[in-house]
């Protein structure tokens, strides 16, 4: 299994790199790999979102018997099966492969982070459709941008860390 993720790894990288060279002035290849894999991972992300919202869900509250929920709490949901695995695998093998952390923790970090932003997302998104009446589609892309800052440094210092060998001592 681990072959397989390193071959699609390596098939994914030289594409990413390629076009990191007017990048380069700008900012770092990891900071340039966090933003194309990432900018990757919204725009599967947000498509799911907006396919489900439209066509799935039609804009209408989905009723699952002992619960109703709004066509665009709906879309968070789905959007959040396909993007949390894809997003961890981007990270982790293509963004911060130089972490030491166990895979678990990472994943478990990733998870704990990833449904705090979730969580996070629901929030402002309820507030910009439900009170600022902002369309939902155009909520959801204020919203990411939002998160995508908060996430990009917690990712860095948190998730993906690489261990120092204080941090060794101490555990």
């Amino acid at each position: 299994m681990r072959k397989h993720i390193h071959n699609v790894r390596d098939l994914i990288l030289p594409m990413i790199d390629f076009f990191y060279p007017p990048f380069r002035k700008l900012m770092g290849l990891q900071t340039y790999r966090y933003a194309a894999s990432g900018g990757i991972n919204t725009a599967i992300g947000f498509l799911v979102f907006y396919i489900s919202f439209k066509f799935l869900f039609r804009e209408l509250p989905v009723d699952i018997g002992f619960m109703a929920f709004e066509a665009h709490s709906a879309s968070l949901v789905v959007s959040f099966c396909i993007s949390f695995p894809l997003g961890f695998f981007l990270m982790k093998y293509v963004v911060f492969s130089d972490s030491t952390m166990k895979g678990k923790v990472q994943l478990l970090r990733y998870f704990l982070l990833y449904v705090f932003n979730l969580g996070f997302n629901y929030l402002l998104l309820k507030v910009f459709v439900e009170t600022l009446k902002i369309y939902p589609v155009f909520a959801q892309i204020l919203t990411t941008a939002i998160i995508i800052l908060f996430s990009y440094i917690a990712q860095r210092n948190f998730t993906f860390r690489i261990r120092s060998q204080e941090d060794e001592f101490t555990e």
